[in-house]
């Protein structure tokens, strides 16, 4: 095998995982650049995404997702982490703006390789919808093998949920991918 060839079977990620739970849809994915960021939009369109969520260092030019009606929001932490108190705040304002704004519409959430703190993100909302932590990470695995490292998992099995997503009108229908 060359060497070319061998570092390209190294980067194999898998594909977007799209996680659905009381009518909140997520996006799951890696992180584009921006020579493939036509091919990431054109899968953001297929899921219905209206908001981009960032966790890792920007690598593209938001430009042509915003051009596409697509907003972008940076939640950086870092890498093989959990999210600190303020990022999670941060992520349940997101997730009701958008929610409110867009019911049926889906976010999308990326880190480098889409396995550990954007699957993080999206386990915490899972179980601010009713979600143990240990059904939110088989969920999210099921999907993105590999997903959630044992820091991840440890701060998962302690967070606990205080009601963020819910609604006034019994409706919890957000959209994160």
């Amino acid at each position: 095998m060359t060497t070319a060839i061998i570092m390209r079977s190294k980067d194999i990620r898998p594909a977007p995982a799209c996680i659905e739970y009381k009518g909140m849809k997520f996006l799951i994915t890696d992180r584009p650049s921006d020579n493939n960021i036509s091919v990431f939009i054109q899968e953001l369109k297929r899921h219905r995404v209206v908001a981009v969520v960032r966790v890792c260092e920007p690598s593209y030019k938001v430009d042509s997702l915003v051009d596409q009606g697509i907003s972008v929001y940076d939640l950086m932490f870092e890498d093989g982490t959990f999210p600190p108190p303020e990022i999670i705040n941060e992520w349940f304002q997101l997730l009701k703006k958008h929610s409110r704004e867009h019911p049926d519409a889906c976010i999308a959430v990326h880190c480098v390789a889409g396995l550990g703190r954007a699957p993080v993100l999206v386990a915490v909302a899972l179980m601010e919808l009713g979600l143990r932590y240990e059904e939110a990470v088989e969920l999210i695995r099921e999907k993105r093998r590999g997903a959630i490292n044992a820091k991840q998992l440890s701060y998962l099995e302690r967070y606990r949920p205080k009601s963020r997503l819910k609604f006034r009108n019994n409706r919890s229908a957000c959209c994160v991918q």
